[in-house]
């Protein structure tokens, strides 16, 4: 008797673009693979609407432009759905994805730790317009951004501290990333700050 050998049955990149179109769902599509995104909390909201909204600002009157979530990042034959990037010169005529963002912003969770930390991070750093992956916890406060220009290492940003975005010359206090962030970090620095008052 002869083993029955299932393979897997991979989705093709026009196929998973086209389903995309009519999803209700987003889905990343990593080497043929497609995945479901999970819907975001409160504070991961809070998050990404502070940094777009405060790269927003920043950004006019300028050739570079935020997008949210919503826009997807083509790395390679890979799709992905950044929390926040920005793109200063876009290289791609497709109006769903861009393929030369220079800022890629993740916020973490339990879900996607591991891929934002791994997979992603090796993918971002491939594409030659990135200077910059910044990774933001929300259940507590780091924001840890990754820059080209110093070889990827890691650099940590605090409650206190402004977080240095290199690549679009532009200085945010972490204070402004969390503001309206529940976490046992923010409560404590809300509490000090009414004391102080």
């Amino acid at each position: 008797m002869s083993a029955v050998i299932k393979t897997k049955q991979l989705i093709t990149v026009e196929d998973y673009l086209a389903g995309e179109l009519l999803a209700e769902t987003k889905h990343e599509y990593i080497d043929g693979d497609v995945y479901a995104m999970a819907g975001a909390s409160k504070n991961h909201q809070s998050i990404t609407d502070n940094v777009c909204g405060e790269l927003r600002q920043h950004l006019k009157n300028t050739p570079c432009r935020p997008f949210g979530s919503d826009v997807k990042v083509k790395v390679g034959a890979d799709f992905f759905y950044p929390d926040v990037m920005v793109v200063c010169e876009d290289k791609t005529d497709n109006p769903y994805y861009t393929e030369s963002p220079i800022l890629l912003v993740e916020v973490l969770s339990k879900s996607t730790r591991r891929t934002d930390e791994t997979i992603k991070r090796v993918a971002y750093s491939s594409l030659p317009s990135v200077q910059e992956y910044v990774l933001i916890e929300q259940d507590f406060v780091d924001v840890e951004v990754c820059r080209r220009s110093s070889g990827w290492v890691s650099n940590h940003y605090f409650l206190g501290d402004d977080v240095w975005f290199e690549s679009l010359d532009f200085k945010l206090a972490v204070e402004e990333i969390y503001r309206w962030v529940e976490n046992e970090d923010m409560v404590a620095f809300s509490q000090a700050s009414e004391l102080d008052n």
